[in-house]
């Protein structure tokens, strides 16, 4: 008898050799895991990588913590250079406009300057994000002891004095002026005219900043609410002029600048 065993049950075919190794990548030939290799990989991932691992090369994977947990890190809004050379400079506009001599007409408590312009051309040329920061910067400055209001006042006390309201009201006019004038530039999908700049200079530049400056004076002076509104009628007549003046350069800056910060939002602008 014949005791060569049959070489189809000892042999097995070449073509299955492949399908056997990608089943067991993971795992020995009897279902068990391989404590070498982890859960999940295929064993394949080429002679100069090790098994599980991903390409470092790969600018799909991220290799900081949040990423290495499998969730993307959030992408942090930072300011470029030419941003923050915006905001340094109309943060010195504004100080640059206090050295002019205040005017107290009629004993007002607040003095009338022309760092309302500045506020007015910050927001107006830089948009609500810049504007604001500018102004931002000018009342760090201002709280840190530097002598930049008119009439060389600083230090954390303005901010408890008659006009701690008007320089709260400072940001978010310039915010509010930023958002209008960047509203028109959208709808007009160019730079916004000198009449659309206005209307946003006087809501912003003196109603909003009236509706914060007006009660914080009542409320330091210990003056009635309506009291402290009619004097603040005083400045009017300045303010209007100021905002007259913030747009007419502004809309002469955007049509010679079409790529300031304002604009950039703007459909078809960069």
């Amino acid at each position: 008898m014949d005791e060569t065993p049959d070489r189809s049950s000892t042999e097995t075919a070449p073509h299955a050799l492949p399908v056997a190794a990608t089943l067991t990548g993971a795992g020995g030939t009897d279902g068990t895991a391989r404590p070498d290799v982890p859960a999940g990989s295929t064993g394949s991932t080429g002679p100069d990588v090790p098994a599980g691992s991903t390409s470092p090369a790969d600018p799909a994977i991220s290799t900081s913590p949040a990423g290495a947990a499998g969730t993307p890190a959030p992408a942090r809004r930072r300011l470029a250079a030419g941003d923050l050379a915006y905001v340094a400079t109309f943060a010195a506009l504004i100080a640059a406009l206090g050295l002019a001599p205040p005017l107290s007409p009629f004993g007002v408590a607040v003095p009338i300057t022309l760092q309302t312009l500045g506020v007015m051309l910050a927001g107006a040329l830089l948009g609500p994000r810049l504007g604001g920061l500018a102004v931002l910067t000018f009342l760090a400055l201002v709280a840190a002891g530097l002598p930049l209001l008119s009439g060389g006042r600083g230090g954390v006390g303005v901010f408890v004095g008659p006009s701690a309201g008007y320089l709260v009201g400072f940001v978010a006019g310039a915010v509010v002026i930023g958002l209008l004038v960047a509203r028109s530039a959208r709808r007009r999908g160019r730079a916004p005219s000198t009449a659309g700049v206005l209307g946003a200079c006087l809501v912003g530049g003196i109603g909003v900043v009236y509706a914060f400056g007006v009660p914080g004076l009542a409320l330091v002076t210990g003056t009635p609410l309506a009291v402290a509104a009619t004097g603040a009628l005083v400045y009017l007549p300045g303010d209007i002029a100021k905002a007259v003046v913030a747009a007419v350069v502004t809309a002469a800056v955007l049509r010679a600048h079409p790529t300031a910060p304002v604009l950039r939002r703007a459909p078809g602008r960069p």
